[in-house]
C-alpha cells in the first residue's frame, strides 16, 4: 500500500473519530463536564496533523510499505475501537470529567490506565517505520510521548475523585 492511501485512510478514520469526540464534548458540557488542560490539546492537534503531512511530505508516493509492519498498525485498531466502545459516551478527545462521577474500569480499563495513549504510543512511529522513514519515527514519536506525559500528569488528576470514588464503590 503506497502512503498516500495509508494517510488517506487514516485521515478518514481520525475525521470520523473527531466528529463522535466532538458530539461526545457537547452532550458531556451540556451535563456540566469541566474540562482539564485545554491549553495543551492545539499541540495535540497540531503534532497529529505534522504527522500526517510529514509522512505526505517525506515519503516518496510510489514507496511500499512493509507488509508486516502495516499489518501491525492494522492490528491496533480493534484495540483503538474497544477503547473508544469501553468509554462509550465519555470518550473524547480532551480531558473532560462529569462531577461526581466514577471511573472506567472495564474493556482494556481493567488493566491498563491509559490504554488509548498505550496504542497511540505505538501508531506514531510505526507508520513512518512501515515505510522506512525512521527520523519522522523518532521526532513524532518522541513529541508525542512528551506531549502524552504532559497529559496523563493532566488527566490523573482530573480523574483522581473519580477514581477515589470508584475505589469506593
Amino acid at each position: 500500500m503506497s502512503i498516500l492511501w495509508a494517510v488517506l485512510l487514516v485521515g478518514l478514520q481520525r475525521l470520523a473519530e473527531l466528529l463522535h469526540a466532538a458530539r461526545n464534548t457537547r452532550r458531556l458540557r451540556q451535563r456540566g463536564a469541566v474540562e482539564h488542560g485545554a491549553g495543551h490539546y492545539p499541540l495535540f492537534v497540531l503534532l497529529h496533523l505534522g504527522w500526517l503531512v510529514g509522512l505526505l511530505v517525506l515519503i516518496p508516493w510510489d514507496r511500499s510499505g512493509s507488509p508486516l509492519l502495516l499489518l501491525a498498525y492494522l492490528a491496533l485498531q480493534p484495540l483503538r475501537l474497544w477503547v473508544i466502545r469501553s468509554l462509550g459516551a465519555h470518550w473524547t478527545t480532551r480531558v473532560l470529567v462529569l462531577p461526581g462521577s466514577t471511573a472506567v474500569d472495564h474493556g482494556p480499563y481493567r488493566w491498563l490506565r491509559h490504554p488509548n495513549y498505550a496504542i497511540v504510543a505505538l501508531e506514531i512511529p510505526l507508520l513512518p517505520l512501515a515505510y522506512g522513514a525512521w527520523g519522522l519515527a523518532l521526532v513524532f514519536g518522541g513529541l508525542n510521548l512528551a506531549l502524552l506525559a504532559w497529559r496523563i500528569r493532566v488527566e490523573e488528576a482530573a480523574l483522581a475523585p473519580a477514581r477515589r470514588a470508584s475505589a469506593l464503590r
